[in-house]
């Protein structure tokens, strides 16, 4: 009976799951400064980036106009008749045998003057070992997360686009299951003068089908986003400034670890002193910046100060928080790479290649009537 009770607290047990990437960086180190502050959410893998080059400003972006359909998927106004036939693959080599894949693909229909994106992400976490709360192991099982979507978006007058997003999530864990339809409302402002872009997006509003613990309500990674870009006339580089959590204001993490105790009153000395006021406030922000070599080469790096606070080895911090980017434009290919820094346990490296699908081959005349092969000018893209 033991057994079977320690097996029923175990499949209650839904946090690590959702942030095992997280475990893996604590097995690897002694004492983090922090721990992250998801795992009360259903589906938290949806606030993983979905591409490298989204990981490398950040791993949030929802004002970039790169020629890149990743971005679609980030804030659903970003996506635009430029972007049409554009498909991308991504692979996310992340840590402790975990693989993230994700496609995306964009479609732009002339006859209603509205462009789609669709989504796969698709989150394998491998063997996992099933043991009881005392060490005994009884083999092994798998857990995997997935979640499909379609985006569309319209423009409306000459500087805005506005769109949502509709997708449909499901997780495994051992013998639980949970599903959910969310949605991601956006809009952008883009101003091609003063080369300005702004984008704000709602994401993961929705409700659960399926719960992984009958009677048990488990809430939705709900978040609420705003992100501006600047882009230099003189200059070819871009800045990135993203906000996120902005429906919530303590994001910090009060870590014990932290706590300075009074030997004599046996009270704290240190912490509850603090008002962290600057750590608040910046853990809500991602910088970054995109330096441009020519028209086929670009660089990018980020600073995240949330993934810095809570998975930062105390002491020794190294790089985390940090984010570091390469894409090579050739025309019908893109290529991405990424570096990304969570603690200094080690970085893990993600991959990916957008294909414009109607540069690489045609259709005939059934393509041409399906607009297969147009391409469309892009007011919105920032090279």
């Amino acid at each position: 009976m033991a057994i079977f009770e320690s097996m029923n607290r175990f499949k209650k047990r839904m946090e690590w799951k959702k942030w095992l990437g997280t475990a893996a960086i604590c097995c690897c180190c002694m004492g983090l400064h922090a721990q992250v502050t998801g795992g009360e959410r259903a589906m938290e893998f949806l606030r993983l980036s979905n591409s490298p080059h989204v990981s490398a400003l950040g791993g949030l972006n929802v004002s970039s106009t790169s020629d890149d359909i990743a971005f679609a998927l980030q804030n659903p106004a970003l996506m635009r008749p430029g972007l049409h036939n554009q498909l991308g693959l991504n692979y996310n080599a992340y840590y402790a045998g975990i693989s993230l894949m994700n496609l995306q693909y964009g479609y732009n229909i002339d006859k209603i003057k509205t462009a789609l994106a669709f989504g796969v992400q698709y989150l394998n976490y491998g063997s996992i070992i099933q043991t009881d709360d005392v060490g005994n192991q009884y083999g092994t099982f798998h857990a995997s997360d997935f979640a499909l979507s379609v985006a569309a978006s319209r423009s409306y007058g000459t500087h805005w686009r506005y769109g949502a997003t509709l997708k449909f999530a499901h997780s495994t864990l051992y013998d639980s299951k949970a599903s959910a339809v969310l949605a991601d409302v956006g809009v952008n402002y883009y101003d091609s003068n003063s080369l300005v872009d702004v984008g704000i997006v709602a994401k993961n509003m929705g409700f659960s089908l399926h719960n992984y613990t009958k009677g048990n309500s488990e809430p939705l990674p709900f978040d609420l986003q705003l992100g501006i870009q600047k882009q230099f006339k003189h200059l070819p580089l871009r800045l990135f400034a993203t906000v996120h959590h902005l429906y919530e204001w303590d994001i910090r993490y009060d870590n014990p670890a932290d706590v300075q105790t009074n030997i004599l009153s046996g009270t704290d000395t240190s912490t509850k002193k603090k008002s962290y006021f600057a750590d608040k406030l910046f853990r809500h922000f991602i910088f970054g910046a995109e330096f441009t070599l020519g028209k086929r080469i670009a660089l990018s790096a980020s600073y995240n100060q949330l993934h810095r606070g809570e998975l930062a080895v105390k002491d020794h911090s190294a790089m985390a928080g940090f984010s570091f980017g390469l894409g090579v434009n050739l025309n019908k290919f893109q290529v991405h790479y990424a570096r990304v820094y969570y603690s200094s346990a080690g970085a893990y490296n993600e991959f990916g290649l957008n294909m414009a699908l109607n540069k690489l081959f045609g259709l005939g005349k059934g393509g041409e009537k399906k607009n297969w092969n147009t391409v469309y000018p892009d007011e919105m893209a920032r090279q």
